[in-house]
């Protein structure tokens, strides 16, 4: 018994390579997995935050029905230890002394903006500046065309209803200015409390109550579970994720960041596999001397068992010592980068993928080789290498495909991106297997000589087990980069297209039918292009296939666009940034029919050929539906839930015209001479809004940049793992051909040239199996068009047959610089 503990010990384990092998393996996996998690929670926080600025908070509630919501709700947010504010919007004439226009006021609490900040001007010629509180009572602050419009000064005053109020500062830009198409611009902004004395919001004004949350995620969530059944339908709990224009590029992007922490967690469990197997395998002489000395394969069991227990506590250990500073300077590199403070916020629950990843796949891998050890008998042991069919090892494989899975599966909680990428998987190893078998039948033809090529190919030959599993480590491991490398490039592209330098940042709404050629022609004359202009006419959806919309949709269903009006249209050209997902767009000589928006058509349950109604003041239209379309609502043009054909069913219907355009800063002032010819045209300013998106989507950009250097630092460490697995034989076998007369220049030839096809065919194998995740990735996942990226197919194959080359210079090393007798005797 004495024997066997110290075979056992814990300090002979230490002196064996494979056993530091498995201990640096779980380091990084843990170090790798746990920065990334870490990073991206922080991240995901961290532009959840900047993004909830658009709202001026974390929440907004919404109350349309013209009624405040009862003080009770915002008492129990205040219990709860939330923050609240307050805003009351409604639309009103002011005067001047020099005459009056139609605007949008915004009176909003002391406690405004809960999240974000203000932009204002203390006049014309001063700098903008940020403030973090609205006006005071007594105040007002206007849209700089405002001044102009009615020729005022800071100081003046200015009628809303029957309160005189003092223009105190120009307002430049609001947190949650917002992307609506009811809104009217311009804006002023005033106290909450001088809305009463004003006298303009009586019962039945059409007037909308806005009341403001921030705190942290769970008392929020919390709150709204509280809130829920007591909300109406004119209700509506509203949060960055809603919002049309935001929405999509945050769910992007955190889906990316969900890519980003899968991937590392196959890597992760790739390089524990490797090495984790290998150190199993070397154990073989030990089990055979434990049996000799009377221990049970039971009893060989727990011992093994308590051991990788150790080794996995301890590669959790080291790997947590390193993940936390790397995390905590990479926290530091967003706040340098974002210009901002960060908090720093260490997520436990982020945490619990790397621990897990170590865990299961040190035992998911390493111990079903010992397990079947167990039952090998000592003699057999001792003489040889045990041979393994295929049937004893079938259930290793199923182990380690459930494990993976299950990590995956485990962190992303995303089919899509699971079946995407073990698919890809999947097809890789079929490929391979078939390869194996091709490259087999080839090599056994090929002679030994001095030639460094055919020692080479004679090299792939011998150790053709261990060159498919290299192989097929190294496409893994390509696969996963690539695949995060090629989906990075592919959003990036996408989010640059969807807001180039002309982006439309102006709306005009309310157009006049008779005005729209002259409106046209305005803009024209000073070199300005105006997009598609469309008919706008607002109307509600209240029946479905003779049924009452409420009726006919699921209860669990919480549809907004049921309760407010639509806007609809009719257009002729499906616009360019649309997709028919089913049925088919209008034909030139139909009139009937409406296209439905994508989500909307999901969320209502339609299908082809449901028959809606729409009610358009005292009129009902009934249209079947032709054709379901997908909407790029961040797009920054006109776009609408439900269009019609020229001719259809709207077209007696009383309509007002929109369109988008592109201004620059310096032209402005155009809007003035513009609001003056057509005072009932309404514009609406999104630049801020267009550059407060550029500025997330720059920090994503950021970011993704930093997990993508990771990911490939981890890659890098699997394929030196892969590579070092097979040390011993190799520096074994360069030790016998130089004792055998080999020159030193043909080892470092053929060795490299052997790793280089290795890594040439692994790249290829690597690179399309990539290409094929993406695909599945951009259609289903990140909602993009495919695209095959020639080079990166091109480029990854040669760059990987350089690494690998350089992996096999690296392990001919002992034999180049020590005696040939010597090696082989460290090596026994």
């Amino acid at each position: 018994m004495a024997a066997a503990k110290k075979l056992m010990s814990v300090k002979r384990d230490w002196r064996e390579r494979d056993v530091r092998v498995v201990l640096v393996a779980l380091i990084i996996a843990v170090a790798t997995v746990a920065t990334i998690a870490l990073f991206a929670n922080q991240l995901q926080r961290t532009l959840v935050s900047s993004a909830s600025s658009f709202l001026a908070a974390d929440r907004q509630l919404e109350a349309e029905n013209g009624k405040p919501v009862p003080s009770g709700w915002i008492d129990e947010a205040q219990t709860r230890g939330l923050e609240t504010g307050q805003m009351i919007k409604f639309s009103t004439m002011v005067f001047g002394e020099n005459g009056f226009q139609l605007v949008s006021v915004k009176a909003v609490s002391d406690e405004y903006p809960l999240r974000g900040d203000i932009e204002v001007q203390s006049d014309e010629q001063s700098s903008r500046m940020t403030v973090d509180a609205g006006p005071e009572p007594g105040e007002i602050w206007i849209n700089p065309r405002l001044l102009k419009l009615l020729e005022l000064e800071i100081g003046d005053s200015l009628e809303v209803g029957n309160l005189e109020l003092t223009v105190s500062k120009l307002l430049i830009r609001e947190p949650d200015g917002g992307f609506r198409l009811s809104s009217l611009a311009p804006r002023v902004m005033m106290h909450v409390d001088d809305v009463g004395a004003t006298g303009v919001v009586q019962e039945g004004s059409r007037v909308e109550f806005v009341y403001l949350f921030a705190g942290d995620e769970r008392l929020l969530e919390n709150y709204y579970q509280w809130l829920e059944p007591q909300l109406e339908p004119s209700h509506e709990w509203e949060s960055v994720r809603d919002g049309e224009t935001f929405s999509r590029s945050l769910e992007r992007a955190e889906r990316f960041l969900l890519l980003g922490g899968s991937l590392a967690v196959l890597l992760a469990a790739v390089a524990v596999a490797v090495a984790s197997r290998q150190y199993a395998l070397s154990q073989r002489d030990t089990v055979a001397l434990l049996k000799t000395l009377g221990l049970t394969g039971g009893g060989i069991g727990r011992l093994y068992l308590r051991r990788l227990a150790l080794w996995g506590v301890v590669g959790i250990a080291g790997g947590l010592a390193v993940a936390l500073p790397l995390f905590w300077m990479l926290v530091r590199l967003l706040s340098d980068v974002l210009e901002r403070p960060v908090d720093f916020y260490l997520a436990p629950s982020a945490l619990t993928p790397a621990l897990l990843t170590a865990l299961i796949s040190l035992f998911a891998f390493a111990y079903p080789p010992i397990r079947r050890l167990q039952n090998v008998p000592a003699m057999r042991v001792l003489r040889a290498q045990p041979g393994e069919s295929g049937r004893e090892v079938l259930p290793d494989i199923v182990i380690a495909v459930v494990a993976v899975f299950g990590l995956v599966w485990l962190y992303a909680g995303e089919l899509t991106l699971v079946v995407s990428l073990l698919g890809g998987l999947a097809l890789l190893l079929t490929v391979l297997a078939l390869i194996g078998w091709l490259m087999v039948a080839l090599l056994r033809r090929v002679r030994g000589g001095g030639n460094a090529w055919r020692l080479a190919l004679v090299g792939l030959y011998r150790h053709r087990q261990a060159s498919m599993a290299q192989m097929a480590v190294f496409a893994m491991t390509l696969m996963l980069a690539a695949t995060l490398v090629l989906v990075r490039s592919a959003l990036l592209e996408d989010w640059q297209a969807q807001l180039p330098e002309n982006t439309p940042n102006h709306f005009l709404i309310n157009i006049a039918p008779d005005d729209v050629a002259s409106v046209e022609t305005f803009w024209a004359e000073r070199g300005v292009r105006l997009d598609t202009v469309y008919p706008m006419v607002r109307g509600r959806l209240t029946a479905l296939n003779g049924q009452p919309v409420k009726e006919a949709v699921s209860k669990d269903e919480r549809i907004n666009a049921l309760n407010r009006e639509l806007n609809l249209t009719w257009m002729a050209q499906l616009p360019e940034d649309n997709r028919i997902q089913e049925g088919q767009w209008f034909e030139s000589n139909h009139a009937e029919g409406v296209s439905v928006e994508a989500e909307l058509a999901n969320k209502l349950g339609l299908k082809l050929g449901d028959r809606l109604t729409f009610t358009i003041g005292s009129e009902k239209v009934t249209e079947p539906v032709t054709s379901i379309r997908s909407v790029q609502w961040d797009s920054m043009k006109p776009n609408f839930y439900m269009a019609f054909p020229p001719g259809g069913g709207l077209t007696d219907m009383p309509a007002t015209w929109i369109t988008s355009f592109h201004l620059d800063e310096s032209d402005k002032m155009l809007l003035n001479a513009f609001s003056r010819q057509y005072p009932t045209v309404s514009v609406l300013e999104i630049d801020h809004i267009i550059k407060r998106i550029q500025e997330i989507v720059q920090q994503v950009t950021q970011a993704i940049e930093a997990i993508l250097a990771l990911i490939l630092a981890a890659a890098l460490v699997v394929m030196a793992a892969v590579v070092s697995a097979t040390l011993r034989d190799r520096q074994r076998e360069g030790a016998l051909l130089r004792t055998l007369g080999g020159q030193q220049l043909l080892l470092v030839r053929s060795t490299m040239l052997e790793f280089a096809l290795l890594g040439f065919f692994a790249g290829v194998l690597g690179v399309l199996a990539a290409e094929m995740a993406v695909y599945a990735l951009q259609a289903r996942a990140f909602e993009g068009e495919f695209r095959w990226h020639w080079q990166v197919v091109l480029s990854v194959p040669l760059i990987s047959a350089l690494l690998l080359a350089i992996f096999g210079r690296w392990q001919l090393r002992p034999v180049l610089n020590v005696s040939p007798m010597l090696l082989l005797r460290r090596l026994e």
